[in-house]
């Protein structure tokens, strides 16, 4: 028996379009910081880039240009010294022609120590009257960055002067990037921070005006986090961090 018409009208109205038909609707991006209307960050970001002395030089892992909560594209747009290179390691074409001074921020190894950026204050590197000084910093993931830094040091050697921050610790399980307050990845020991966060501390050290330039950098980012934490989910500690933390509270209660 043949179907009422009016019927097979309305069966077909009521189906829905092939998936092949149906196109995701991409989020709007702001014009100008580049990031999401939600989470937009121009009301916290300076008129006009801000001058330093210092000259800026970072090397981005080509991964971290696809990560959403990549910090390097906000110092760009907030520092005017700031040149950015997608690479996997540094090569001599990417550093100028001037001779020292200059530093590389990362933490210290073994085969490679590292001065503190409160030792840095007592050194020669920061006259300003001579050549500016300039600040190679890698932005990676710790596993990229370590090789990063591994790759380029032959380029690195008898150039520029390895420091990190103040309060970096192997021995302590990570925090957030800004003392338990902004959480935004998960570090993987003490005094490990954002590539903003690392920048802005270190320019607030060796800059003239560094309180300055550094409240700015850490306005930035802490409005960011804020803007941020709506759309994150919590941040859990990796699983070797879990198994290290167990083993010393072991060790500890053993002690007692």
């Amino acid at each position: 028996m043949e179907e009422p018409e009016d019927l097979i009208n309305a069966t077909t109205a009521t189906k829905s379009p092939p998936l092949s038909t149906l196109t995701p609707q991409r989020r709007q991006l702001c014009t100008h910081c580049d990031r999401p209307l939600p989470v937009c960050l121009c009301h916290a970001l300076p008129p006009t880039p801000l001058p330093t002395k210092t000259k800026i030089l970072i090397i981005r892992h080509p991964h971290e240009s696809r990560h959403k909560l990549n910090t390097t594209p906000l110092l760009s747009k907030t520092l005017l010294n700031t040149t950015t290179i997608s690479s996997r390691r540094l090569l001599p074409n990417h550093l100028s022609n001037q001779s020292p001074p200059a530093i590389y921020l990362f933490p210290p190894s073994p085969s490679t120590p590292a001065i503190t950026l409160s030792q840095l204050k007592s050194t020669n590197l920061l006259n300003y009257q001579t050549t500016p000084l300039l600040l190679i910093v890698f932005d990676a993931t710790w596993k990229h960055a370590k090789e990063m830094v591994r790759a380029g040091e032959g380029a690195l050697k008898g150039f520029a002067v390895r420091v990190c921050l103040d309060g970096v610790d192997e021995s302590v399980v990570g925090g957030s990037i800004y003392d338990n307050e902004l959480v935004l990845r998960k570090e993987p020991f003490g005094g490990c921070v954002s590539t903003l966060e690392a920048v802005a501390r270190c320019l607030g050290v060796i800059e003239p005006n560094g309180d300055e330039v550094q409240g700015v950098l850490i306005g930035v980012l802490r409005e960011m986090v804020r803007l941020q934490s709506g759309f994150l989910k919590p941040v859990k500690p990796r699983p070797k961090m879990l198994k290290k933390s167990k083993h010393k509270e072991e060790e500890n209660n053993e002690l007692d």
